[in-house]
């Protein structure tokens, strides 16, 4: 099965025989935020207070949620019934391909191009599967807050790859203000990127279109955008031979089990500690660290379910 259809059924099991929360609202940033990282993500919020997050900047999808009316005809709607729109096939019935990475995060991946999607789907599908994720993300906290469980806070920004000379690193997006530290401690990078503008050789380092460089990789370094736009599976395919994939980006807050069997070593995402706070800061576009902290997961670190 896909990564999106694993994780879905992890959701079903750990949800099975217990209340599923249903969605209360949707949570929106302004649309004159869509230009500055503020402006990156959607919050769901669940009738138990969980909130789960996913990226709106791909295909215009911040644009047409607005248009559509912010989410209002969610209000009530089953959140597994919409983690399932998460997994369901695209309407070409074929996933996006490895070249489609789109790279954005909070620890800001370079932007990329919006054809992410459109390539394999239509804008109704990326709605919804947009949704789905933010879904898939609420539902996870769910669980875990019924697990008594909190992820551990990390303590650096690229995920403890610890890059040093003779490393092959690869980055899948381009995280600009991480570059530095992976080229000073002497380390070969290589970038994975959808935007062509920014192919070619850097200082330090060499963006490519071709994912399948990753292969000669033994540490990589990811923007959480693939779950979103289904290239993980793809994506991680080539990294078979890293001893170290790190996953990381705010939307990064799913049960990590189907990302762990696949290789990723740490998952890194955004914990949400004050919703309310969380929740007013998304809505007017303002900064909203203040109200989470950056959490690293290890599969040591994960009790499971």
């Amino acid at each position: 099965m896909s990564f999106a259809a694993d994780l879905v059924a992890q959701l079903e099991h750990a949800t099975a025989g217990q209340p599923v929360p249903r969605v209360r609202a949707l949570h929106l940033p302004p649309a004159e935020a869509a230009a500055s990282k503020t402006g990156e993500f959607c919050a769901l919020e669940l009738d138990d207070g969980a909130l789960g997050l996913s990226y709106v900047l791909l295909d215009h999808t911040l644009q047409r949620l607005i248009q559509s009316g912010g989410g209002e005809g969610l209000v009530g709607m089953g959140a597994l019934e919409l983690a399932r729109a998460f997994a369901a096939p695209s309407s070409s019935g074929e996933q996006a391909s490895d070249g489609a990475v789109a790279g954005a995060s909070g620890f800001r991946a370079a932007a990329l191009s919006g054809r992410a999607h459109t390539a394999s789907q239509d804008p109704a599908q990326a709605l919804r599967r947009t949704l789905g994720f933010a879904a898939c993300n609420a539902l996870s906290r769910t669980v875990m807050d019924r697990m008594g469980f909190a992820p551990p806070r990390a303590t650096d920004s690229i995920g403890g790859i610890a890059p040093q000379a003779g490393d092959h690193v690869g980055m899948v997006g381009l995280f600009s203000p991480l570059l530095k530290q992976v080229t000073a401690a002497g380390a070969r990078l290589t970038v994975v990127e959808l935007n062509p503008d920014y192919a070619g050789q850097y200082d330090g380092y060499h963006v490519t279109l071709d994912a399948a460089e990753l292969q000669g990789c033994n540490k990589v370094l990811s923007t959480s955008t693939i779950l979103l736009n289904h290239t993980v599976d793809n994506m991680l395919a080539q990294c078979r031979g890293a001893e170290r994939i790190v996953l990381i980006g705010p939307s990064a807050g799913c049960l990590p089990d189907p990302l762990f069997a696949r290789g990723v070593t740490l998952m890194g995402g955004s914990w949400i500690t004050d919703r309310a706070g969380f929740i007013d800061a998304l809505r007017r576009g303002d900064p909203w660290s203040a109200f989470a902290y950056k959490f690293a997961l290890t599969a040591s670190d994960w009790p499971g379910r």
